[in-house]
């Protein structure tokens, strides 16, 4: 292995200033890295790379290897990647820590929700009225999934549908086929209040091509809805009702906890940490 220093970390690039003044043999040179490991590092004594000391011929002969310094870097960065594609950011308070289980009815649907989180596999369906909790749920799996460094993609479905139609506009500066591609091969997608978009015939088009893409290839889902199932595309009711795949479909029946009074929300909350306390009151540990 042969230790690289900062400076050394630097690709030569011609340009066309270069060539004119050819007599001069000068050459523009772009930093890489500079700096981006740990100085007191005895391995690439703060490079952040260094170069393994192998014959000609070897995969690593000439090549950068990053440096065991720069984990913790590189783990953050891709955190930052995957929060920014998992388009969670506004649900990121929907968490399971702070879903309210003692709202009636939400019982099964939190504990299936909580083992797919820990294993996504298959599909997981949670139909409900507006309220019960179907997005909160669906967000907390993405959110959960997230703090395992693993890639999910959170969309609800009528934004997906108007992402999709702008990709055709003159000024989208994404690629129809390389949005469409993102979500249907996602490793995990969460499609959240299918039945709500605008049902012309290129909407309906489009979501059964991305369901049944990842039915083909069993790519794990969470959907939520507030239609019945019977309102839902046939050709995708037929998928979701897959035993196979979605060995259960959830029916969420709690209320709309958005329209509960502040009384009712308390009431709650306080049952919520009667359940932790002991009998003197006193927390039980």
């Amino acid at each position: 292995m042969r230790r690289i220093a900062p400076g050394d970390l630097s690709i030569s690039k011609s340009t066309p200033a270069d060539s004119s003044a050819g007599s001069t043999g000068a050459a523009a040179t772009t930093p890489i890295s500079e700096g981006a490991g740990d100085p007191n590092c005895p391995t690439c004594c703060g490079a952040g790379f260094y170069v393994r000391d192998v014959h000609y011929g070897h995969p690593d002969f000439g090549q950068l290897i990053p440096c065991h310094c720069k984990d913790d870097e590189m783990q953050r960065l891709r955190s930052q990647k995957l929060l920014k594609i998992s388009n969670i950011e506004p649900f990121r308070d929907k968490t399971f820590e702070s879903f309210d289980r003692n709202i009636p009815g939400v019982v099964r649907a939190f504990s299936r929700a909580v083992e797919f989180a820990r294993n996504p596999r298959g599909w997981l369906i949670f139909y409900g009225n507006y309220g019960c909790g179907k997005t909160h749920l669906a967000a907390a799996i993405a959110n959960e999934v997230l703090k395992m460094n693993s890639e999910v993609l959170f969309t609800v479905v009528p934004d997906l549908l108007d992402h999709l139609r702008s990709t055709f506009g003159p000024n989208s500066e994404v690629d129809y086929d390389e949005r469409f591609d993102q979500v249907r091969r996602a490793k995990l997608l969460v499609l959240d209040d299918l039945g709500t978009e605008n049902a012309t015939p290129w909407a309906r088009e489009k979501l059964y091509q991305i369901i049944n893409h990842r039915y083909n290839y069993a790519l794990p889902t969470v959907i939520t809805s507030n239609r019945e199932p019977k309102e839902i595309d046939p050709r995708i009711r037929s998928r979701m009702e897959d035993v196979s795949l979605c060995p259960e479909q959830i029916m969420i029946e709690a209320a709309d906890y958005r329209r509960l009074t502040v009384e009712q929300r308390s009431g709650t909350r306080k049952r919520k940490a009667e359940g932790r306390a002991g009998p003197t009151g006193s927390r039980n540990w």
